[in-house]
């Protein structure tokens, strides 16, 4: 049986899953999109929404060769993620 989860918890694991795939080097949209298989539109808004958890994403390069960098974590503990990441792509449903 496949366990129900709610949009807030998918949602925040959504973020906090694309900013450690950011940080760990999967960090342009074609490799966020291979890697998650989320539709380009939805890592468009992930990526604006993680300000809302006080963690700073910045794009750098152009069209062709844009990437991404996180500056900040905010409140977020990344080795947790780390621990977790099973769980959260569990969760998430990506491969």
């Amino acid at each position: 049986m496949t366990e129900i989860h709610t949009k807030t918890k998918t949602s925040f694991y959504r973020r906090i899953f694309l900013a450690y795939l950011i940080e760990s080097g999967c960090n342009t949209p074609k490799a966020i999109v291979e890697a998650t298989e989320m539709p380009r539109r939805t890592l468009q808004d992930t990526i604006k929404a993680l300000s809302d958890l006080d963690i700073v994403c910045q794009a750098q390069g152009g069209t062709k060769a844009m990437h991404y960098t996180i500056e900040s974590w905010g409140p977020i503990d990344k080795s947790w993620i780390q621990a977790n990441l099973a769980d959260i792509k569990n969760v998430l449903q990506y491969p």
